[in-house]
């Protein structure tokens, strides 16, 4: 998708797909429903589609969440079954420079969002987007370098975090922030303690909201991921994005979706 909002240029970024416990996707829809929905292989697994967002606003460029990237160890490898395709060739295939990059913003810290914060380049790991500020809201980074029981597994400060944790690189945010006249982040909670969503201000505003309407089957509001840290926040951010992009005919990115990367109002 290449998509010219007054002065915004936005191009849907693929890098490329894992597969992910469908339990875990499906959240409260009973099992025998789930292939009804999204096709599920022999191990109860649906597959994922990493679609991250490129902006070009008010002369600057951003990037929306960073995907897997290209140092998945060989347990994530048996898990998740990862495509080669990762956040360095999709940068490639649309001539996007790392280096060139202002912002990234993290909707949160989970693996998938958060692995090609840091690449392995020549045989070295380094920050993938050295001159970008990252944008996190200061609830999920806390959660991150210290994460409760329920939050145990879902972080890994020292393999996806610690080479972005500096004043250059940094940017902890608290709550609702404007990166430009049109780029926006909104804090809604729900998936993690910290989530943010991605807002594109125009007469038809575009979303990228990642996990919290991540595929076409998450805008039944019921439909929330199982490990959701608040069922009840998520289904309120749902709604609230779903009144707004349909009483502006607006444009929702999808993260996950495997069949279409955005839905149009």
């Amino acid at each position: 998708m290449n998509r010219r909002n007054r002065k915004a240029i936005l191009k849907i970024l693929n890098a490329g797909s894992f597969w992910s416990d469908a339990g875990a996707a499906m959240g409260v829809l009973p099992r025998p429903l789930w292939p009804k929905n999204i096709p599920v292989d022999s191990k109860n697994r649906v597959q994922a589609s990493i679609n991250l967002l490129y902006i070009e606003s008010e002369g600057k460029r951003i990037i929306v969440d960073t995907g897997l990237g290209n140092r998945v160890d060989s347990k994530i490898r048996k898990i998740y079954s990862p495509s080669d395709e990762n956040i360095l060739t999709a940068l490639e295939e649309n001539n996007i420079n790392r280096l060139d990059i202002d912002y990234v913003i993290l909707t949160h810290l989970h693996f998938d969002h958060a692995g090609g914060l840091i690449s392995n380049i020549n045989g070295d790991d380094v920050v993938t987007f050295p001159n970008a500020e990252h944008v996190i809201q200061q609830k999920e980074w806390d959660i991150a370098l210290d994460p409760d029981t329920l939050n145990k597994a879902a972080y890994n400060y020292e393999d996806h975090l610690h080479l972005i944790d500096n004043d250059k690189n940094l940017k902890l945010v608290d709550g609702d922030y404007n990166l430009t006249d049109e780029v926006s982040v909104h804090f809604t909670g729900g998936h993690t303690n910290g989530f943010q969503i991605v807002k594109i201000t125009e007469d038809k505003p575009v979303y990228y909201t990642a996990d919290v309407l991540s595929r076409e089957l998450n805008l039944r509001i019921p439909l929330c991921f199982s490990y959701d840290v608040c069922r009840r926040d998520t289904a309120a951010a749902k709604e609230w994005i779903l009144k707004d992009l349909k009483e502006k005919s607006g444009r929702l990115i999808l993260n996950h979706d495997m069949e279409k990367s955005f839905i149009d109002f």
